[in-house]
């Protein structure tokens, strides 16, 4: 018997009345989502806008079909889904709707920003979906799973490689930062995305910030403790750098097994990259831009490192240089 789609049971219709326009369509600030997908409505729009409409090439959930549960959180649930038509597998990312005004935010900031990001470094959103108290969120699906899956395969990964997937997360930051003005403040990795054609994206704005001010600079107090940056911890404003540090114990993590280790079997161009990225004072890190020259990252260039083969091999005996 072919899995349903795991749509959890309705929140109570009192509690989100007040989030829910009188068609029936989920709203927070200028983001709209019903069942028919999500769009941003201008604010030169009087009343309430129209309905959404699907257009003629969008995806649709009764044309997916569940295959497999492969995530779960305290918010809900990550599906494998296959498109009925085409045979395009997604993932579906089912969230209950919160009542809770923190949670209602993240889960609107990260539609928004999913919707609005294009580039080859960033998972991308499909669609969205409002409909019986439930949002569903249709994502690319990565089938290598995140690099904290990976690394419990692994334990450790060679510098070769390591240079290859951090100059790919430095391009999606470059692109959040400089192109978005957008700080990701949860980069982790279970929130870095791989794939078997060797692709590594970063994934789940839930937590982001757009900054809108020009000094470029955030306040508030969120995101996962163990990789957040000594300005955020001590509370004072922080900007894009403060990705810089979590990327740098990131790649620590996956270079040591642990983020809390000081590599020392390392080369001079490694360890100088994870020193320009965990500087304490922000002002003495590096950029994404500027770090995407670093030497770290070129000096494997003539060797043939094919992170396709490498994420497909895992667990097995591995190339080593």
């Amino acid at each position: 018997m072919r899995p349903k789609l795991l749509i959890s049971p309705p929140a109570h219709e009192d509690a989100i009345g007040k989030f829910l326009t009188q068609s029936g369509t989920f709203k927070h600030g200028d983001l709209l989502v019903n069942k028919d997908g999500l769009r941003i409505v201008s604010h030169s729009e009087e009343g309430e806008p129209p309905l959404i409409k699907p257009s003629d090439n969008q995806l649709s959930l009764a044309d997916l079909d569940a295959v497999k549960v492969i995530g779960k959180g305290s918010e809900g649930i990550v599906q494998l889904v296959r498109h009925k038509w085409t045979g395009q597998f997604f993932a579906l990312k089912v969230i209950q709707l919160n009542i809770q005004e923190s949670v209602r935010k993240q889960i609107a900031q990260e539609l928004k920003i999913s919707l609005s990001t294009q580039c080859p470094y960033v998972v991308v959103c499909y669609q969205s979906y409002y409909d019986n108290g439930v949002i569903s969120i249709v994502l690319e699906y990565m089938d290598g799973g995140s690099l904290a899956d990976f690394l419990k395969k692994v334990k450790t990964i060679p510098e070769p490689y390591l240079a290859a997937i951090c100059k790919q997360v430095l391009k999606g930051l470059m692109y959040l930062h400089h192109e978005k003005r957008i700080i990701h403040r949860d980069l982790k990795p279970s929130n870095i995305l791989i794939n078997h054609r060797g692709e590594v994206k970063i994934s789940d704005f839930g937590v982001s910030a757009i900054i809108a001010s020009s000094s470029g600079q955030r306040d508030t107090f969120i995101g996962t403790y163990n990789y957040m940056s000594p300005e955020r911890i001590s509370g004072q404003k922080h900007g894009y750098i403060s990705d810089i540090w979590s990327l740098g114990l990131v790649m620590l993590e996956c270079a040591t097994a642990s983020a809390f280790c000081t590599p020392d079997q390392f080369s001079e161009q490694f360890c100088s990259f994870i020193s320009d990225c965990v500087q304490k004072n922000a002002t003495d890190r590096k950029s994404a831009q500027v770090l995407l020259t670093h030497p770290f990252l070129s000096m494997y260039d003539d060797i043939n490192v094919d992170l396709a083969s490498y994420f497909t091999t895992a667990g097995s005996p591995l190339a080593t240089f």
